[in-house]
């Protein structure tokens, strides 16, 4: 029966995520395994690791046999190069302490390097965050310049279009400011010729007035002139007025006699 240390699938669709396990040839991928040693993810940059070093170790020793991927990932981790000094220590060709020490010092050269890695992809997602920045920045101000520009046309067109109204209320203006004025200087002109034209009327009717006065006294020359004939029946109505007087007291005398007489009846 052959042992292997492969990768067993979990995670959902689109993200993947594995254990290490060390698991039967025979099963299937994701079947039973023996036992789990770690895992791995590789969705994130770098891939994170978490392995159990000396299970790892331990099974390698025992001739468990890693799939490509395992063996990258326990070579990333120095299982391969531990297993190797091991062999070299059992050979006798250098002793525990050198192995421990070539060790120690790929160790370092190792984690300098995934730091390097870790900081240069850091800074290049930070430049690149950078770069959208100030791309999104540009097309900020770019759309603020166009949008500015086209308020700006936006008031020019509504300045232009409420400058005739202002052109007319301004000549209205004028006109009102300037109609009193010449008002004033027509009225003076009329004024003149209305109190001209009223010497000229009290001019005339005077001479008119003047030249009727003769007419006018020899029409009224001819009614006294005939006073004597409009005063004459005045004095007729006198004479009979006299002559009245004088047969009152004939009559008075006439109607006394039958008086006189009425004893002489008796």
């Amino acid at each position: 029966m052959a042992v292997k240390i492969r990768l067993a699938r979990k995670g959902r669709k689109k993200q993947p995520f594995y254990h290490i396990v060390v698991a039967d040839s025979r099963s299937p991928r994701d079947g039973r395994f023996i036992e789990k040693i770690g895992t791995y993810n590789p969705v994130t940059n770098p891939s994170t690791v978490e392995l159990d070093f000396d299970k790892a170790l331990g099974w390698l020793q025992k001739g468990a046999l890693p799939t490509d991927t395992c063996r990258g990932i326990l070579s990333r981790e120095g299982v391969l190069l531990k297993k190797h000094l091991l062999e070299g220590v059992k050979k006798g060709a250098f002793d525990e302490a050198e192995a421990e020490k070539r060790f120690n010092e790929w160790k370092a050269k190792n984690d300098a390097k995934l730091e390097s890695k870790k900081s240069g992809l850091e800074k290049a997602r930070e430049e690149e965050i950078s770069k959208k920045l100030e791309a999104e920045k540009k097309i900020n101000e770019a759309r603020a310049a166009a949008l500015a520009k086209k308020q700006a046309e936006l008031a020019a067109a509504e300045a232009a279009a409420n400058q005739p109204e202002v052109v007319v209320e301004e000549t209205a203006e004028e006109t009102t400011v300037e109609a009193p004025a010449e008002e004033a200087t027509v009225e003076v002109p009329v004024a003149e010729a209305a109190a001209s034209q009223s010497e000229t009327v009290a001019e005339e009717t005077a001479e008119e007035a003047a030249a009727e006065a003769p007419a006018e006294e020899a029409a009224t020359e001819k009614p006294v002139a005939e006073e004597p004939a409009a005063s004459q029946p005045e004095t007729v109505v006198e004479e009979i007025a006299e002559e009245t007087t004088a047969e009152a007291p004939a009559k008075e005398a006439a109607t006394e006699k039958p008086v006189a007489e009425e004893p002489t009846a008796e």
